[in-house]
């Protein structure tokens, strides 16, 4: 078996304590891999349950920080761990920040459809639940949020700053 400059096994994958296959190689901000040994942003634990209104709070404050990847790894915890009728709703979540996360890429496309994607899987969430600002969550002003976001995007205002494009989660500055 051959190895690479970093002296690891060509085959060799990395995995958790589980045995199941984790890529180790630290992230930049936007959730990139950078090689090995490099510095990257500290990464969000994953399979954590929090309230939601804790997800809430913690996603916000990724998404003010420019990391929309790792407010997304939050609303996928909360996606995985809460109640059933919830899912639909934090999946979303989770799409909308994926979305702003491949817009700052500079991934038109892909961002662009996320971020649509997203818009509508929380609008029908609150449709079908009756549940316009769950956790003081404005929804309508996120899907608005969003689908200006994807025509910007693709009116070639890419890459985008995730920082400064951000959105509010609660719909209000202090937020």
């Amino acid at each position: 078996m051959g190895s690479t400059s970093s002296g690891r096994p060509v085959d060799a994958r990395d995995r958790d304590n589980e045995g199941r296959a984790r890529n180790a190689r630290p992230r930049d901000g936007l959730g990139r891999p950078l090689p090995y040994g490099a510095t990257g942003v500290a990464r969000q634990a994953e399979g954590v349950v929090r309230v939601p209104r804790a997800s809430v709070a913690e996603a916000q404050e990724l998404l003010d920080a420019g990391r929309p990847f790792h407010a997304h790894e939050v609303f996928e915890d909360a996606w995985k761990s809460g109640p059933a009728e919830e899912r639909e709703l934090w999946r979303g979540l989770a799409q909308l920040a994926v979305g702003l996360t491949h817009s700052a890429r500079g991934n038109v496309t892909g961002g662009a459809r996320l971020l649509r994607r997203g818009a509508g899987a929380v609008e029908g969430w609150a449709s079908s639940t009756g549940r316009r600002r769950p956790y003081d969550m404005d929804l309508a002003a996120l899907a608005d949020w969003a689908r200006t976001l994807a025509e910007a995007v693709e009116g070639g205002a890419g890459p985008v700053d995730a920082r400064e494009r951000a959105p509010r989660l609660r719909g209000d500055p202090g937020a």
